[in-house]
């Protein structure tokens, strides 16, 4: 097991009971234990776990799994994906990324004959009988919790792939760059971003001044991103200088009583 997937691997299971012990990850990792006291240095300098006497605590809330998020993409998210999607020209080879945006992108794509590759199960699901697209999959290591293939195996796949377009999504932006929480899914990333001649990310404003466990690339390598209304001027001028074009689509407000 390469390091990116023990890290990726032992984050899941603590973040999974909440505490784990050092045996236990021992026998669920086939690592040594200077290998492991290693790699939860690591995550509890990163801010996701927290060492304990014989174990790991996991910091935060559970992440719930990528249905229970799905059901509650905003209304942000929609008009986001929804903006997308019209960006997407007939004809296009479109590479999807794995996430609840880019799902919601995939379902706006009805009735354009396009190329989709995606290492997603769900977008996969989602499209495999439509006619007007030809699907292609691409494999690797599942994560369970999203349903993403990573690792190796997809990287290899990529890279005998070209796309006009990649439709990413993010776990937080700095001006440093993206970032996501997942270590193996940022090399995937990494080589989806190679495989495309277009980058479009699709992000709603939360995410802007959030940082993740791993750095995904910086902002020059971002063609475009598509956000609701929330961003702010000061984030607005940071992406105009890294020569990002920003699509901006307006946010619900409110329904007063």
């Amino acid at each position: 097991m390469i390091v990116d997937e023990r890290r990726s691997k032992i984050l899941q299971i603590t973040e999974e009971r909440g505490f784990v012990s050092l045996q236990r990850l021992l026998s669920e990792v086939a690592a040594s234990e200077s290998t492991v006291r290693r790699d939860l240095e690591f995550l509890d300098a990163a801010g996701l776990i927290q060492r304990t006497r014989g174990g790991a605590a996991f910091l935060g809330d559970s992440q719930s799994d990528f249905d229970s998020r799905r059901s509650r993409a905003s209304v942000e998210k929609q008009q986001i994906a929804r903006r997308t999607a019209d960006l997407i020209v007939e004809g296009e080879t479109v590479l999807l990324d794995g996430g609840t945006t880019t799902l919601e992108v995939a379902r706006h794509l009805t009735g354009k004959s396009l190329q989709v590759l995606t290492n997603s199960l769900p977008i996969a699901s989602l499209l495999m009988n439509r006619a007007e697209i030809e699907l292609i999959f691409i494999g690797g290591y599942v994560y369970p919790k999203t349903g993403v293939a990573l690792g190796e195996q997809s990287v290899e796949a990529l890279k005998r792939m070209h796309a006009t377009r990649l439709v990413m999504s993010t776990g937080g932006i700095t001006a440093e760059g993206l970032f996501n929480s997942n270590a193996l899914l940022v090399e995937t990333e990494r080589q989806m971003i190679r495989a495309a001649d277009r980058v479009t990310l699709v992000a709603d404003s939360s995410k802007f001044g959030q940082r993740a466990l791993s750095h995904l690339c910086s902002l020059e390598d971002v063609d475009e991103i598509v956000t609701d209304n929330g961003m702010s001027n000061e984030w607005r001028q940071v992406m105009e200088t890294a020569g990002v074009r920003t699509e901006v689509v307006e946010r619900s407000l409110p329904v007063r009583p």
